[in-house]
């Protein structure tokens, strides 16, 4: 009697045990309620997997996506019970950025903290915001010992079958391509497995979401997407096999950016989430056109009296910056880099200098200037005493801990010498550019400067530049090199209309302009004096129409000016179109500049009326740039 009395007992136990666990759904809701978040723990016994889905607009739109992170000490996944639940506490950023797609940021989330509990009774807290345009989290652990080590991130992001995506191949350049998937395949390499941040995915009729993360702070490693196991199912792999967790140990934001293409296009989540500036005085930091050597020669800055034309380029065109790049240790023919940089000062051109960082690729020097801090300081201090505005360093290995400290060092400590960055051969933004304001940009992005490599690009630029603005250029700057004219080492087919819509369509605070000084110098003079002008950070930006790879119109604003710019994808004649309600134009007349007889002309349209449309026709690979003022 006593056996079958303790039986039903535990029995009860149980039930209420796996109950409780099922009818402890606690959702948090954008402020606008488009977003619906909801956290539940999907039981086995008393204790199970710990997951969310997302409602969107009332339907959902992605279900029981897995949590939870594993140390070597402490498994906080799969065996789980929710243990409480904070409050909602509504969240407002509203902040200043001086590069990016706006000047001014606003967004508002509501946040709420659960926290769950293993069979140890060992706790892991998961933040959860829902904002207007996405959802964010992130996971918060309580060491015992004061220093553990994570192994193992257990986030799976399940995108339902058949869903259209588009995502690069993992590597540690990010410099691919996104091809379209609906099956988490690349096409005729099925080995590959793993992809890079952002990954985007369309997961019902015009509902997307993109993937990424932000807020990578010292002691951080980057992170990727696996899906070996399902090719539907998107989990989330450090870039470390062992990443120190000390104390209160936070991770990075998990950003999931959601709603149409335009929510995607125009959010700032990737900032919103990141630290606030740490750099007070930013009164030195100006975005820039910028005269750029290598493109077209396919070499550095070894060569004095061509650099020399150069500077002189961007006198004539009006661009603040020229960057002296790679081989200016080796400069020779009349002058070294000091001439160069005291020769551009007497022009009134500002200098940004190229550097190897040293970590990857131990080609080109100067080589192990900047590693150590105080050789590092040694040399700012020099390029600052010389009147140097800023340095592009590139050639960086990967995502690990230790290459993302690198990464905080030398921004860290260029803020003291007043210098901008810009990284190359490096890993996308996470969100930096607000926190280190004189990050201005990144590469991270398969770009012109390829077709000085191999033939791919020819063909496949059109389409590639029509999936950026959904992809890689939403989290934050991308130093693409966009306007090439003429040929380099293999030709572009896109036409000149495509190529003066990149500067445009494209994001980069510090633009670098990539063809020779003849080139420039024969374009029309309204192109050119377009390009004399053109801002290189916006007070606004507006998706007006656009799918990826196909097509993309996109208008950005500076002060009252708004600049229009719109490319064909496609390799056949395409007439895009474009409401333009969106913008306050009304009564205001408009500067074409769009494709002439071939693709290596301009037709060009004066006073045409801003009226509630735009409707241009494109050759194929094609595009235009509209002004209205």
């Amino acid at each position: 009697m006593m056996t079958t009395l303790f039986n039903r007992i535990a029995l009860f136990l149980t039930i209420v045990a796996l109950c409780a666990c099922q009818e402890e759904k606690q959702e948090v809701v954008s402020p606008n309620g488009d977003l619906r978040v909801t956290i539940e723990c999907i039981p086995e016994n008393a204790y199970g997997e710990a997951v969310f889905s997302v409602d969107y607009k009332g339907k959902q739109v992605l279900a029981q996506t897995r949590l939870g992170m594993e140390t070597e000490v402490q498994k906080l996944a799969g065996n789980l019970k929710l243990k409480s639940v904070s409050e909602a506490k509504p969240i407002v950023d509203d902040y200043q950025m001086l590069t990016g797609k706006r000047s001014h940021c606003m967004n508002e989330a509501s946040e709420r903290v659960y926290t769950f509990e293993n069979e140890s009774g060992q706790a892991l807290d998961v933040t959860f915001r829902a904002y207007n345009d996405g959802v964010v989290f992130k996971y918060g652990i309580c060491t015992e010992s004061g220093k553990e080590r994570i192994i193992r991130e257990h986030t799976a992001y399940a995108l339902p079958q058949g869903a259209k995506r588009w995502m690069q191949k993992y590597d540690i350049g990010y410099e691919g391509f996104f091809p379209l998937s609906t099956d988490g395949i690349l096409t005729g390499h099925p080995e590959v497995d793993t992809w890079g941040y952002p990954a985007l995915a369309e997961l019902q009729d015009s509902v997307f979401v993109l993937l990424t993360e932000a807020n990578i702070r010292r002691g951080h490693c980057g992170s990727l997407l696996y899906n070996g196991e399902n090719r539907d199912c998107y989990q989330v792999r450090l870039a470390d096999d062992k990443m120190l967790c000390e104390d209160a140990w936070e991770s990075p934001w998990r950003v999931l950016i959601i709603g149409s293409l335009g929510d995607v296009v125009e959010s700032t989540l990737v900032t919103d989430v990141a630290d606030p500036s740490k750099v007070a005085d930013t009164e030195w930091i100006e975005p820039g056109l910028v005269s750029w050597i290598y493109w077209a020669h396919n070499h550095g800055s070894k060569d004095y009296r061509l650099l020399k034309e150069y500077i002189d380029l961007a006198v004539r065109m009006k661009w603040p910056y020229n960057l002296i790049d790679w081989e200016w240790d080796e400069m020779g023919n009349g002058g070294k880099l000091e001439d160069a940089v005291k020769y551009a000062t007497a022009c009134g051109v500002k200098s940004l200098v190229w550097y190897n960082s040293s970590t990857a690729w131990l080609g080109p020097g100067p080589l192990y200037r900047l590693n150590k801090k105080e050789d590092r300081r040694k040399e700012y201090q020099w390029l600052s005493d010389l009147g140097v505005s800023g340095m592009k360093i590139d050639f960086f290995n990967g995502d690990s801990v230790s290459t993302m400290n690198y990464f905080i060092d030398l921004l860290e400590d260029a803020a003291d010498y007043q210098l901008m960055v810009n990284f190359h051969g490096a890993t996308v933004p996470r969100g930096w550019q607000r926190t280190y304001p004189h990050l201005m940009s990144v590469e991270g992005v398969y770009g012109a400067e390829w077709y000085n490599n191999n033939a791919i690009l020819t063909d496949r630029a059109a389409a590639h530049n029509a999936t950026l603005p959904f992809t890689r250029n939403v989290i934050g700057p991308m130093d693409y090199t966009p306007g090439t004219f003429s040929d380099s080492q293999y030709p572009h087919i896109t036409s000149y209309g495509h190529e003066l819509a990149l500067p445009v369509l494209f994001e980069s605070a510090l633009q670098h302009m990539p063809d020779r000084p003849s080139v420039y110098a024969q374009l029309p003079e309204a192109v050119k004096q377009l390009l004399s002008v053109l801002p290189t950070a916006w007070d606004d930006t507006k998706l007006l129409a656009g799918y990826p790879g196909v097509e993309v119109v996109m208008a950005r604003r500076k002060g009252d000016v708004w600049y229009i710019a719109g490319i064909n994808g496609t390799d056949k004649p395409r007439t895009l179109r474009a409401s333009l309600e969106k913008l306050p134009v009304d009564g205001k007349s408009m500067a074409l500049f769009k494709d002439g007889a071939d693709n290596r002309s301009f037709s060009i349209e004066e006073n045409v009326p801003a009226g509630d449309s735009l409707i241009v026709d494109c050759l194929p690979r094609g595009g235009f740039v509209g002004v209205i003022k």
